[in-house]
């Protein structure tokens, strides 16, 4: 396994374990997953911190906290919409 494969595979475990924490479920969608947990990791590795792929840092440190996953929006957008913004979690499997 190479490094980022290492990574991808560790990031993957700690969203499965925060989502079954929650009660919620990942995506099933194995490629949307796939590009999200790459996303996650790229940030992680390019800034410190696994920023949201889908959402834009402001280059604020204070700021981009927010968009950390799990985002300030994620609860609320999945008890409103049933997943995040980033189709990684779902209120129930889609």
């Amino acid at each position: 396994m190479t490094e980022n494969s290492l990574a991808e595979a560790d990031m993957l475990k700690w969203a499965k374990a925060y989502a079954h924490k929650q009660g919620w479920s990942l995506n099933t969608d194995e490629k949307q997953l796939g590009t999200v947990i790459r996303g996650l990791v790229r940030n992680k590795t390019k800034f410190g911190r696994p920023f949201c792929p889908c959402r834009l840092r402001s280059g604020d440190e204070e700021k981009d906290r927010d968009i950390e996953c799990p985002c300030i929006y994620h609860k609320d957008e999945i008890s409103k919409q049933g997943h995040c913004h980033c189709n990684l979690y779902f209120k129930e499997s889609p």
